[in-house]
């Protein structure tokens, strides 16, 4: 998985490259097979914009955030991300039911 942290009209320090990778854990965990994130901070006047890209097989997911506070960018971003991957899994999630489905119980009962 490549993580990819660009800074523009801001330099990214260490503290913040630590804090996104270690935040971006808890996304990780969903997903296995994340292919790779990217990252975008900037600075506008007064306003902290993050923009994260995540690109999943067959998907990409976008999220963006401004805040007055760096880290409150982050935290507001990832958060975002965080639901929108776990809304993806939950809608990827095979929910047919194969032992204790209805048809089977009647039609197993059909035949004795």
């Amino acid at each position: 998985m490549n993580l990819i942290i660009t800074g523009r009209h801001l330099e990214i320090t260490p503290t913040l490259r630590k804090l996104i990778e270690n935040k971006f854990i808890k996304i990780n965990n969903h997903f296995d097979y994340v292919i790779d994130a990217k990252f975008i901070l900037s600075v506008e006047k007064l306003d902290n914009i993050i923009d994260a890209t995540i690109h999943l097989p067959n998907l990409d997911i976008n999220a963006k955030s401004v805040c007055d506070d760096m880290y409150k960018s982050i935290d507001l971003v990832i958060n975002k991300l965080d639901k929108q991957v776990i809304k993806h899994k939950s809608k990827n999630k095979n929910h047919h039911q194969s032992e204790g489905s209805i048809k089977r119980k009647v039609s197993e009962e059909g035949s004795q």
